[in-house]
């Protein structure tokens, strides 16, 4: 194996790919990932990449099991558009076969199988999302029932020949269900070969992934060598914590940002990160530059730079990255009017009020927030009540049972970015 030296020397002979030196490469590569397996062989790669003016084929693969994505889906992405800003070749591979049987990752059961039509109708959401970000010049697309579309049954055999249930066992998720005595299906088992046999068919030199997607990036490495092919080198990115700063941020958590949330939710939601998660997201969603976010790190542990206004800014390159920098600061504003100077914003939803819901022209708290669609039920309404949620033109309601006066124009207020405007139908 080469040292980074040798690299950098080679490097410097040869035709270079882009404008920076192998080293800055590398650090940038390097950036916001939690493994790069193996390194040295890398470096190996883009060395000859540099020497023989060959592009690396960078494959990311997406399943697409449902339509909307988050920043957790978003990471591999950017490191992906990375990789074609230091002049490499993108692979997308759309898993509309791999996503029918749903990679089992994290997961104490197997996922709901989804039908092929379902996930190509999902694709359609998953590619406009994703090249608002990829130069689709250097972007080759390619679904992976190309193949496996075309296999027949004992072609299908020769592949799980490939793999011991011993060495699928040490996948981490398998381990854990096995000795919880939770089932594990059969068709799940299949999974990583789906994915390794994808690397096969793209010749991938790099395969990019969730640090969750080790394993199956492993069984691509061994594949490729079966068949007599450079191996691809693995470069894994964390997992993105939610906004609770407690789980994997999730859909079904709720503690997600969405790729599609209007700029004023994703600014607010931002704000709502723990603070010790700041540095996370920098790294991993923003393009602040390496020696700025070195100087921020040191700010925010000597106390020259406060955590508020470190997550101002995060907020706002979030926003400015899918909205401009325009929206941001609009986006900015708005926070500031709502919670920091108490003001409602501008443009809240009117909900009428017909005669008939009101008696006496009083209604129930509950009922209101359910009609306002602040709630889902009158449980939860009451809920929302006792814990000091809800406000009424800015002051909180604590009875739970009270009858309120109904008065058009009032503002409803539910936690901090929830509002609904009172109209009474005459």
């Amino acid at each position: 194996m080469i040292s980074v030296e040798q690299a950098e020397q080679a490097g410097r002979a040869a035709a270079a790919l882009g404008p920076v030196s192998l080293e800055e490469e590398l650090a940038l590569i390097r950036r916001g990932t939690e493994e790069i397996f193996p390194e040295e062989e890398l470096v190996e790669k883009l060395v000859t990449a540099r020497r023989e003016g060959r592009p690396l084929r960078v494959k990311l693969g997406v399943d697409p099991t449902a339509s909307e994505l988050h920043l957790g889906h978003l990471i591999p992405v950017l490191k992906l558009r990375q990789f074609q800003q230091l002049g490499h070749q993108a692979v997308l591979i759309i898993g509309d076969y791999t996503a029918t049987l749903g990679d089992p990752t994290g997961r104490n059961k197997a996922r709901p199988p989804l039908s092929h039509e379902q996930v190509l109708e999902n694709a359609k959401g998953y590619t406009a999302q994703l090249f608002r970000f990829l130069d689709p010049e250097r972007t080759e697309v390619v679904y992976n029932g190309q193949w496996f579309g075309q296999m027949r049954f004992h072609d299908v055999i020769k592949l799980l020949s490939h793999m011991t249930l011993a060495r699928m066992l040490e996948r981490e998720d398998f381990q854990k269900r096995w000795q919880g005595g939770f089932p594990i299906g059969l068709h799940e088992l299949v999974y990583p070969l789906m994915q390794g046999y994808d690397s096969v068919m793209v010749r991938a030199d790099v395969e990019l992934g969730g640090i969750d997607q080790k394993f199956n990036i492993l069984v691509g490495r061994e594949l490729q060598k079966e068949v007599g092919m450079p191996p691809q080198v693995g470069v894994c990115s964390p997992i993105l914590l939610g906004i609770d700063g407690k789980e994997k941020m999730s859909k079904s958590l709720g503690n997600y940002i969405a790729l599609n949330d209007p700029p004023e939710d994703m600014y607010g939601k931002t704000m709502s990160i723990p603070d010790e998660l700041m540095m996370q997201y920098y790294e991993l969603v923003t393009d602040v530059s390496l020696a700025e976010l070195d100087a921020l790190r040191r700010g925010l542990a000597d106390g020259t730079v406060h955590p508020r206004d470190a997550k101002r800014r995060l907020a706002r390159e979030i926003v400015q990255r899918f909205y401009g920098a325009e929206a941001a600061m609009a986006a900015e504003a708005h926070f500031d009017r709502v919670h920091r100077e108490r003001e409602v914003p501008e443009d809240i939803p009117e909900v009428v009020l017909e005669p008939g819901v009101l008696k006496n022209g009083r209604i129930w708290i509950a009922q209101l927030l359910v009609r306002a669609g602040l709630a889902s039920s009158n449980s939860e309404a009451r809920r929302l009540v006792v814990q000091g949620g809800v406000r009424l033109n800015g002051q909180v309601v604590t009875d739970p049972d009270l009858d309120w006066p109904a008065e058009s124009g009032t503002v409803v207020q539910v936690g901090k970015r929830r509002f609904a405007r009172i109209v009474l139908k005459s």
